[in-house]
């Protein structure tokens, strides 16, 4: 490489992965600070509590570094990422439903359902905790993080027509939770079907 560069952050993605994979460790520190918010972001959508976002994202980060050669260019450098922390975070969740299993079956089980707060203002993120986590999980990557169903497919390991079906359940269930109560839709909005 001719030249010592020193201003990372003009560079592209791609132009950045390829300093990086030469062992520029400046260059894929610019790729982490220009695409961590994202990935973080995407994991809190998914279901990770904040502490918990910013450790998967880390992991995720380092694996990407791990495998920089690996990236080829196809796609978005930050949708290779978030697939790596997608993929993380769903080993954390199984991990944590193995032993939550266990817990469960020692003490004797128990069920534990969200709480329904008529009163309470609903919005998009306490929408998707009520979601089955495999559904959050399709619904976030296909619209939060901007995968097609493929890619998410691909992201989770799983045959494209159950992230389908994921999706559409999720999405569903999003619609009825977010829709206004029947009684404001039928005074407000009759004649509007």
């Amino acid at each position: 490489m001719p030249g010592v560069i020193t201003n990372f952050a003009s560079l592209h993605d791609v132009e950045l992965c390829a300093h990086a994979a030469a062992g520029e460790r400046r260059a894929f520190g610019e790729l982490a600070r220009r695409h961590g918010s994202a990935v973080r972001y995407l994991l809190r959508r998914m279901g990770a509590q904040p502490a918990e976002a910013d450790d998967v994202a880390q992991d995720a980060f380092m694996a990407a570094f791990e495998r920089i050669t690996e990236f080829r260019g196809e796609g978005t450098f930050v949708g290779w990422v978030k697939k790596i922390a997608a993929r993380l975070y769903l080993r954390r969740l199984q991990k944590a439903r193995r032993l939550a299993a266990l817990a469960e079956a020692e003490a004797g089980g128990f069920e534990a359902g969200p709480a329904a707060d008529a009163d309470k203002r609903i919005d998009l993120d306490e929408a998707l905790k009520g979601l089955a986590a495999a559904e959050r999980m399709c619904v976030s990557l296909c619209f939060g993080a901007g995968l097609s169903h493929q890619e998410a497919a691909e992201a989770l390991n799983l045959p494209l027509g159950t992230v389908k079906s994921h999706v559409k359940r999720g999405l569903d269930k999003l619609r009825a939770r977010l829709a206004p109560p029947a009684s404001a839709v039928s005074a407000g909005s009759r004649g509007n079907v």
